[in-house]
């Protein structure tokens, strides 16, 4: 259960309101008025909580729980312990989100600047915003009502934010416009120079970073992320993406809509991501490549070359899962084999 000194609870619920908001079917015999009032973990629940079941290594913990209430797939009811009510669902993991959610909603921006704020005259803020001690906006910043911005957060001279955005704790943007609803976790560094050098023996001479950085609608940033702005054309963060900590995104990189990087991936310049691309962590992706749509990337993978719609590849350099997957069999046959 959330800790009360962090996280403000709503509810309790009945039964019947909490279907309704995933799209769940109630089991036959379950009483719609039932009220539970918080959410939990199947093997810390008691008989006023809803918990969940997506994974059928949990089977034991599902059939031994106390929860009163339980999101299950219609598969998995018989492992149910007597008396336990069953919301029916196809996606329990997906509804457990909707429902948790429910009892613990973002909480509401209240609108006002902190006396240790500083914000240039030019800068256009909605009086819908909230601003922390020690945030600086620049001139001709614009920021959309709703926003709320960090404790000693930078928003550099230009830049724009939408409506509903939250701008974590000493993360800085520069060169950058965010559309709606997008979320930049603490120390975030969006917009800084990309790294472009002409390379030669009398030095290396930098190149103008010309470019933005474009996140579109509903994108979150993790925590220490850094996405370069482009050298000319702008680097690019489709409507949806979800990236976590730790990632490094260099400049010219596009991603299409709903891709999902996880933390310590590095992807090199200009290359470019379709929709709904996986990463796993620790991957790095070398520069001026096309990641095909729905494409998935092991973690730790090193890919060098372009990877097909709906691939999955997998080690370094990376190849399709399946070869990569033999490769290590053989590897492992080997290896035994000098052991003996």
């Amino acid at each position: 259960m959330a800790d009360p000194r962090f996280f403000a609870k709503a509810g309790p619920f009945t039964l019947a309101e909490l279907a309704s908001r995933c799209g769940a079917d109630l089991a036959s015999g379950v009483d719609p008025e039932t009220c539970v009032v918080d959410v939990a973990a199947l093997d810390a629940a008691g008989p006023e909580h809803l918990s969940f079941l997506d994974n059928k290594k949990y089977v034991e913990a599902f059939s031994r729980s106390r929860a009163g209430a339980c999101l299950v797939h219609r598969d998995m009811a018989r492992w149910a312990p007597p008396g336990m009510a069953l919301l029916f669902c196809s996606d329990a993991y997906r509804a457990y989100a909707q429902i948790a959610t429910a009892f613990y909603p973002p909480e509401a921006v209240v609108p006002g600047i902190a006396a240790g704020a500083a914000i240039d005259p030019t800068a256009v803020v909605d009086g819908r915003v909230r601003v922390e001690p020690g945030a600086v906006i620049g001139a001709g910043a614009a920021i959309g009502p709703g926003c709320l911005i960090g404790p000693n957060a930078v928003i550099g001279p230009g830049v724009v934010l939408g409506e509903d955005c939250v701008i974590g704790a000493n993360a800085s943007l520069s060169h950058c416009i965010l559309g709606n609803r997008v979320r930049i976790y603490p120390g975030a560094r969006i917009g800084q120079d990309g790294f472009g050098f002409a390379m030669g023996p009398a030095g290396h001479l930098k190149v103008p970073q010309l470019g933005r950085v474009l996140i579109h609608d509903d994108v979150e940033i993790g925590a220490n992320t850094t996405i370069d702005r482009g050298a000319g054309p702008d680097t690019v963060i489709g409507a949806g993406c979800k990236i976590d900590n730790l990632v490094q995104i260099g400049h010219n990189v596009q991603l299409g809509r709903g891709c999902v990087i996880v933390a310590q991936v590095g992807i090199s310049g200009s290359t470019r991501l379709d929709d709904f691309v996986a990463v796993g962590g620790q991957a790095g992706i070398t520069g001026h490549l096309r990641i095909g749509a729905g494409a998935r990337i092991a973690a730790q993978s090193g890919v060098m070359r372009d990877v097909e719609a709906g691939g999955t590849v997998g080690g370094s350099p990376a190849v399709p899962m399946k070869e990569w997957l033999k490769q290590a069999a053989v590897l492992g046959q080997l290896a035994r084999k000098k052991g003996r």
